[in-house]
């Protein structure tokens, strides 16, 4: 394969063949020199790419007329038609990132375990990472899709052929299911038909769309999980279609503020509607915002709450507090030349217990969990708490084959 470069006259580049662990050789070497096989480490937010799979996935489609429209669609990621799941957006920087590309040409045994399987473990040895909580890619932005039943359709597709083909084939793999929230039924039925899947241990929801997350359609939703004991997550992303981010000429700009903005909308509806209080033993994850933003909606919720609390009659404390008692993952964790800002807000919102490490591997800003492991600021305590042990009391997860150390009495509450 050739990559493109910038002067395809003078360096152009040819590639036979690419490998993850060398890919990752100095994430393995900080592996080693921290001592992470003994950290017990959950990697919260981490991604497969599921247009490499679409061939398989298209046969669980259950609408014969849809599963021929996307067996028609040949090339189906890359081509004009109704289950096209790209958005605008150039998160390769022209091919710098050249894994993007040369993910494909990686070589994997043939034995029957699926060949995310393979690259996953890959990825996630050489990081030192336990269990990872993998998510689809380009579907993140499905929601904006104009027909809802495409949504569904490749919703329910993809949750299929994840714990039918992928899943069973490591215990080290996780995943919070796609829901189509276009669909209120459907998102429904999805966690009634695959609550109880192997390797299950939640449900997820993009946060590109523009339904509110408290219209009373998804109160059902919300029961079914909580009576799961499962967590539910709102994922974020970018949309450079959206009117107010069409004013923005740079993608830097769209995904900088994109990524934080949804969440915060959706977290806003979330505490002022007291969804916390109407599902007290629901735990909510807000995914892939980085953290910046949550001591700034913190301050303006409150400020504004103390002057207008007759607007929000549910809430029996204030808006920060209640933002206290969720969850967020790190990536991409902002890293200010000041350090005293990122203490600041780790401890407004209690990271030690509420924060929980994302690599978001393999998008171009991921991060490893050395960003967490050296931070100066934070004691060991904290530190395995958001490297892993806050996430294996949320999901409920038996680590013993991986750390027989721990208590896998966690697992059985």
């Amino acid at each position: 394969m050739e990559l493109p470069t910038g002067n395809e006259r003078y360096f152009r580049m040819s590639v036979e063949e690419f490998d993850t662990e060398k890919l990752l050789t100095n994430a393995a070497r900080q592996r080693d020199q921290r001592g992470f096989d003994d950290v017990l480490i959950i990697d919260v937010d981490a991604h497969h790419y599921e247009t490499e799979s679409m061939v398989e996935i298209v046969e669980f489609i259950e609408d014969p007329v849809l599963r021929q429209l996307a067996r028609s669609a040949q090339q189906i990621a890359h081509r004009g038609s109704m289950f096209t799941l790209g958005r605008v957006g150039y998160q390769d920087i022209g091919g710098r990132v050249t894994r993007y590309p040369l993910r494909s040409l990686e070589q994997t045994p043939d034995d029957g375990k699926h060949r995310d399987v393979h690259l996953s473990h890959r990825w996630m040895d050489a990081m030192g990472v336990d269990y990872a909580c993998v998510f689809p890619t380009p579907m993140l932005g499905l929601a904006m899709h104009p027909q809802p039943d495409v949504e569904v359709c490749l919703a329910r597709a993809y949750n299929r052929w994840l714990v039918e083909k992928v899943l069973p084939g490591s215990p080290r793999m996780k995943s919070m299911l796609y829901l189509p929230f276009n669909d209120p039924a459907a998102a429904l039925k999805i966690v009634e038909d695959f609550g109880d899947a192997e390797g299950v241990i939640g449900f997820m929801v993009t946060s590109v769309r523009h339904r509110p997350v408290h219209h009373n359609d998804y109160m059902k939703i919300y029961a079914a999980i909580q009576e799961r004991g499962l967590p539910i997550g709102f994922h974020s992303g970018f949309n450079w279609d959206d009117p107010m981010f069409r004013t923005c000429n740079r993608f830097l700009a769209v995904h900088a503020l994109g990524f934080t903005w949804y969440n915060v909308v959706h977290c806003t509806n979330w505490v002022l509607n007291g969804m916390n209080e109407r599902f007290p033993n629901l735990p909510v994850i807000w995914i892939e915002s980085g953290i910046s933003w949550i001591p700034f909606l913190m301050q303006r919720l409150d400020t504004q709450y103390r002057m207008r609390s007759s607007e929000c009659p549910m809430l029996r404390k204030l808006p920060s507090d209640y933002m206290r008692d969720m969850y967020y993952t790190t990536q991409p964790m902002e890293m200010p030349d000041d350090m005293d800002l990122l203490e600041g807000t780790f401890k407004a919102m209690n990271a030690e217990t509420q924060l929980l490490w994302a690599s978001d591997y393999p998008h171009w800003d991921m991060d490893i969990p050395s960003v967490i492991w050296d931070l100066p600021f934070i004691d060991e305590k904290a530190k395995r708490n958001i490297l892993g042990e806050t996430a294996q009391k949320i999901f409920k997860l038996d680590v013993s084959a991986r750390h027989p150390n721990h208590s896998s009495a966690v697992a059985a509450e």
